[in-house]
């Protein structure tokens, strides 16, 4: 971490988002970045990488692939230095296990120069002498606590510090306590041994994670006797919109539509997309009927109940071990009680707040009507002129659903989004990014004209704006 010279770029956190930006940033003459992480190693979702469990997106959506081919750095060549790349040729499966992946982001982690774990940030700050960004951090022992204090001076923060579990508050008193078995389906495999023991288990939530874990648990419970309760909040145990039109609610060309909305109208359209990036890949609902249609065969039917349209009002801690829901449902206009032995909470995940981290920079930090951080089209916060002015930056990544959209947290747009970044970073264009990424127009407004793709080949062509849907 020592340096004589202010940093061109300071990442805080390594997850996915910085781990693209890292390996992009790697090969770039003259770039001095240096990325900083409190844990003691790279891991990605630990307790969802159930056995069988595939990504939603192909194998191309890696770290550099959708910008950089090329790469050292491609999920391609993780194999083909693992031998592995004939055997994934022959599998013709595009859309690779989450463990596969998680183990692809552990060897690009473990090469990269830049990476410095074991170093928790506790604040960033402006000093307007120097025009530069402090970094203040420590370095974490094998028993967790801070033993060295240090500060790095960069021109370039990214915050890269990810999603965290939520928990709805009226279940946040059980999860981890000892006498109960109630835990977010984030740590599922940490407690999946105590859960197949209860007796009753109950699933809260419809998401992918929640349908992997319900699966999980019905392959592993004794036919006739699985005690499964499965509920979600939404109408139907629906399925992710996956039409190849659809998808392309996942392009830059959408992320720069959606930007320029109203924030009023992001706000009322981004709840309604739910089913973009909050339903179930078809094949894990093909998986879960059929293997609850494998154990009518017999005769009789599953001991399972799955119930949408659901919501936990309460939950309580009974006698024992035992859990009491306090259910309502919103249709019926009805309220009843479900005792249960296990509750995994597969409710999804929220943007890490970093209220705390950026506390010295707030009189800087412009922010919207609700209070929360404007951010521009190249993902930077949108800072006072004093700062502004200098062309220093705070850049973000996965926190920009409020003004990006649903692709914010999706991994195909990670590669994209670190190459914005680093074209900005550097004033310059190391990584060239297409014009267009999308057949469809998503409004009637004019499309610049630098999105407009050229024609191929040796003929000019006039770069004149375009009508969208004319």
């Amino acid at each position: 971490m020592t340096s004589t010279s202010p940093r061109d770029l300071v990442g805080v956190g390594i997850g996915p988002a910085n781990l693209s930006l890292a390996a992009l940033a790697q090969p770039l003459p003259g770039l001095d970045a240096v990325f900083l992480e409190q844990r003691p190693g790279f891991d990605w979702h630990p307790g969802l990488l159930i056995e069988g469990a595939r990504l939603q997106v192909p194998f191309l959506a890696d770290l550099v692939s959708l910008v950089d081919p090329t790469s050292p750095w491609s999920f391609l060549n993780h194999l083909r230095a693992r031998e592995r790349l004939f055997p994934f040729y022959f599998s013709e499966r595009p859309h690779i296990l989450r463990a596969e992946y998680e183990g692809y982001c552990r060897w690009v982690a473990e090469r990269l120069p830049a990476l410095r774990f074991g170093h928790q940030v506790d604040a960033v700050r402006w000093n307007p002498r120097s025009e530069l960004f402090e970094v203040d951090y420590g370095q974490v022992d094998a028993e967790g606590g801070v033993e060295a204090l240090g500060r790095a001076h960069t021109r370039n923060v990214v915050l890269g510090v990810g999603t965290e579990p939520y928990v709805p508050e009226a279940l946040r008193p059980l999860v981890g306590a000892p006498e109960v078995a109630v835990c977010h389906a984030a740590d599922y495999l940490a407690h999946r041994e105590r859960v197949l023991a209860a007796g009753h288990v109950t699933v809260v939530g419809a998401g992918q994670s929640g349908a992997e874990v319900f699966l999980d648990l019905l392959r592993h419970r004794p036919a006739g006797r699985e005690r499964l309760h499965w509920l979600a909040r939404t109408e139907a145990f629906a399925p992710m919109e996956y039409s190849k039109l659809g998808l392309e609610h996942f392009t830059p060309d959408y992320a720069d539509y959606f930007h320029a909305l109203d924030e009023p109208v992001r706000d009322r359209l981004l709840p309604a997309q739910w089913q973009l990036y909050k339903g179930i890949d078809a094949g894990t609902i093909a998986a879960v009927q059929e293997e609850l249609y494998r154990r009518t065969l017999p005769g009789g039917w599953p001991d399972v109940v799955l119930t949408p349209g659901v919501r936990v009002r309460t939950a309580g801690w009974l006698s024992g071990s035992r859990v009491e829901l306090h259910l309502e449902h919103a249709r019926q206009g009805l309220r009843t009680c479900l005792a249960t032995d296990a509750v995994v909470l597969a409710t999804g995940f929220r943007e890490r707040p970093v209220e705390s981290l950026l506390r010295s920079l707030d009189p800087y930090i412009c922010r919207d009507a609700a209070g929360r951080p404007r951010i521009d089209e190249k993902y930077r916060l949108v800072l006072a002129r004093e700062i502004a002015a200098t062309g220093r930056a705070v850049y973000v990544q996965n926190a920009e659903s409020h003004t990006h959209g649903v692709s914010a947290p999706d991994l195909g747009m990670t590669a994209w989004r670190s190459a914005t970044i680093l074209n900005a970073v550097t004033g310059t264009e190391p990584y060239p990014l297409p014009r267009r990424t999308a057949f469809t127009s998503f409004g009637l407004r004019e499309r610049a004209a630098s999105r407009v793709p050229s024609t191929r080949g040796g003929g000019a062509v006039a770069l004149t704006p375009l009508v969208d849907g004319v």
